[in-house]
């Protein structure tokens, strides 16, 4: 495995290697692990489409664009106000 070098701040460093070690890995390992679990924007909205899809098979409920929306502003709405 060839090794590479990334330059970020030493507060960042050292937060991954206290996450890491929480988790009883190397920083090493914990970053290896975290590249492989981490999705690029266009890999999120092809799951987020198949899950769509899947959805609509299992439920035949296929919201338009607009009733997307509305739900989407209600969630928001709703977390915003369960963080408060």
């Amino acid at each position: 495995m060839a090794d590479a070098n990334i330059r970020i701040p030493a507060e960042a460093r050292d937060r991954l290697a206290e996450v890491a070690a929480a988790e009883g890995m190397s920083l090493r390992a914990y970053l290896a692990r975290l590249a492989d679990s981490v999705l690029t924007p266009a890999e999120r909205a092809e799951q987020a489409e198949h899950a769509r899809r899947l959805l609509q098979d299992w439920s035949g409920y296929d919201p338009t664009p607009d009733e997307e929306a509305r739900l989407d502003a209600e969630l928001d709405r709703r977390l915003a106000e369960a963080v408060l």
